[in-house]
């Protein structure tokens, strides 16, 4: 039986039949909040930006806030619609008068080569539909905002009733104006998901097309899900895709969404166990190199270890490491060097491994 790919209503057969979910439809990687490879839980978090847990979903904040909060994959889920992780924001320190240059807010950023189906900046420019479930203390007006180069368009939700899972659906004008998608590895689509904003951003009027526009039109209305330390905000069921209604939700296998994460961060260790990472060999009686395998990166990564002093290297006997930084290498080809007090043979064979602790994290970053 052959099948025909329908870009707005899913997988035609040629029996007249419809399958609704075309694999592939949801332009968000772990939009279920299945993959958490740098941890499920990590708290005190507000004072910087960046990726904590679920992987592809960034935190960002704008100006100086006493926000503190404690982000986790939690299994506090909808019931009956076959997720099985959130990713939650647990306030633990509120602020309740955000500074006017304040900005709270879960991004989600696209390469441009994943987003050349959206045709924007010509006039074949197509819509698309954001769906997602939250769960949030706080009811009120939330805003979302996709922004790419300087252009912006914004759309606001209401949460009713406070501590329950509700479904958004938002279906958004394709960008006909602006320059064409840059077909490449950058990112050229950012969603915002906003939690909190200072008037810097709120001020205005909610600008609802696509516009160059000014800060103050982004984000007007959006009520501060952090005013309170008894608050909690929780997403899962992200999806985004080509169409003017929201189809059912693209659920792949885990070990899809861990592969397609790992394009943009690979974490090895952290496991509790004796974790083998590669092999290699002495340099010198101090130095050793190693290649590391993994699939091919977004960009050459940087490197980031944790606890240089549960890394150990060897053949007979494990040896602790003293340094491990990254060189010579690129989006497809890692490659470690090693440093150790003492006590290898140049041209030897060795082992590279975690010692037996959760603390041993070796990660490569090639975010957007």
């Amino acid at each position: 039986m052959s099948v025909a790919i329908n870009g707005t209503n899913g997988i035609t057969y040629n029996d007249g039949s419809l399958q609704s979910s075309a694999i592939g439809k949801n332009l968000i990687i772990n939009g279920a909040m299945q993959v958490a490879q740098r941890g499920i839980s990590e708290t005190g978090k507000g004072a910087d930006a960046g990726y904590f847990t679920v992987d592809r979903m960034y935190y960002f904040e704008n100006g100086t806030t006493d926000v503190r909060f404690t982000q986790s994959q939690s299994t506090d889920v909808p019931t009956g619609e076959g997720f099985a992780k959130s990713l939650k924001f647990d306030c633990t320190t509120a602020d309740a008068s955000l500074a006017v240059d304040n900005q709270l807010t879960l991004k989600y950023r696209i390469e441009g080569q994943d987003i050349q189906q959206l045709k924007w900046g010509t006039s074949s420019a197509e819509k698309i539909t954001l769906s997602f479930y939250i769960k949030s203390t706080k009811t009120g007006t939330f805003i979302v905002e996709l922004s790419r180069e300087s252009r912006k368009i914004s759309q606001a939700y209401t949460v009713f009733s406070s501590d329950t899972w509700e479904k958004k659906t938002l279906t958004f004008d394709g960008d006909t104006g602006g320059s064409v998608i840059t077909n490449d590895s950058s990112n050229r689509l950012e969603i915002n998901f906003y939690m909190g904003v200072g008037t810097n951003y709120s001020s205005g009027t909610l600008e609802t097309t696509w516009t160059g526009g000014t800060n103050a039109d982004r984000a007007v209305g959006q009520v501060n899900a952090f005013d309170n330390a008894s608050n909690n905000i929780l997403f899962t069921g992200i999806q985004l895709e080509v169409n003017t209604t929201a189809t059912p939700f693209e659920h792949l296998q885990y070990g899809q969404q861990l592969a397609l994460c790992q394009r943009y961060t690979r974490v090895y260790g952290g496991t509790g166990a004796n974790e083998y990472i590669s092999i290699g060999a002495a340099s010198g009686t101090t130095t050793a190199n190693f290649v590391i395998p993994t699939i091919s990166m977004r960009a050459t990564p940087t490197l980031t270890v944790s606890a240089v002093a549960n890394w150990q290297v060897g053949n007979a006997s494990s040896i602790t490491c003293t340094g491990i930084s990254l060189t010579n290498s690129s989006p497809h080809s890692i490659n470690l060097d090693v440093t150790v007090s003492s006590g290898l043979t140049s041209g030897h064979g060795l082992y590279m491994r975690a010692a037996s602790t959760t603390d041993a994290r070796l990660t490569l970053n090639a975010e957007l």
